[in-house]
């Protein structure tokens, strides 16, 4: 049973600080310069309670430079995904991070997704009319940026029953021009699916209190506040 079509839980607003440089490809210092950073996690807020199957994930956010930088544990009981490439539907491989992008005063945003095996999808909706219809046709193609317009990397701890991600995402992709950060707010959401073999269909879930498991409803994503 779903809950009614309101939001009950306010949207998260997450102040992102400037990090000091780290090495991005070794998780150990990913983790320790987010340490400190701002974060939440993600939910099944359109239910009354979770599903049995249900595993937590968290995100932290900063920025360094002109980018956004995102780290995300997802504890997950059994990590699979069957993405060979970049730009492939990851929603329907298995598991995905996907993350929202919406800068403030702007009708387009970006859709960006993290597989466990650090494959890439990139989106760019210009507005919700043209998602809609992308939607309704299933054919998603004419949105798609070209891979390496983000970076990511992806670690997978299966003895722990865990995988972590990191996106650095410059300011130019969401913004259509390289405007510095301070200062400055977008809308997010993070979300995913977790799916499970022998499970039909995938555990959904987001940092955003959707009414529906409708990860498009931008006016139930939170604000990201740059400092």
């Amino acid at each position: 049973m779903t809950m009614p079509d309101t939001v009950l839980i306010p949207p998260p607003q997450l102040k992102c600080r400037a990090l000091p440089a780290f090495d991005a490809d070794k998780l150990d210092a990913v983790r320790g310069a987010f340490a400190r950073a701002d974060g939440c996690g993600l939910r099944q807020s359109w239910l009354p309670a979770p599903e049995p199957d249900f595993t937590p994930a968290t995100v932290r956010v900063g920025w360094r430079g002109n980018s956004l930088l995102a780290f995300v544990e997802l504890e997950d009981a059994d990590i699979v995904t069957r993405a060979t490439a970049h730009n492939q539907r990851m929603w329907e491989l298995g598991d995905v991070l996907e993350i929202f992008l919406l800068p403030e005063n702007s009708g387009g945003y970006v859709e960006f997704h993290v597989t466990p095996n650090n494959f890439r999808l990139q989106l760019r909706f210009p507005d919700t009319a043209t998602l809609r219809r992308a939607q309704a046709e299933n054919r998603f193609e004419h949105l798609l940026l070209p891979d390496g317009v983000f970076q990511s990397r992806a670690w997978v701890q299966a003895e722990d029953k865990k995988w972590f991600a990191f996106a650095e995402i410059p300011s130019a992709i969401v913004c259509g021009g390289d405007k510095p950060l301070a200062g400055r707010k977008w809308c997010f959401s993070f979300s995913r699916y977790d799916c499970v073999r022998g499970r039909s269909e995938p555990i959904v879930s987001s940092s955003s209190p959707h009414a529906q498991p409708d990860f498009h409803r931008r006016e139930e994503w939170g604000t990201l506040i740059f400092i």
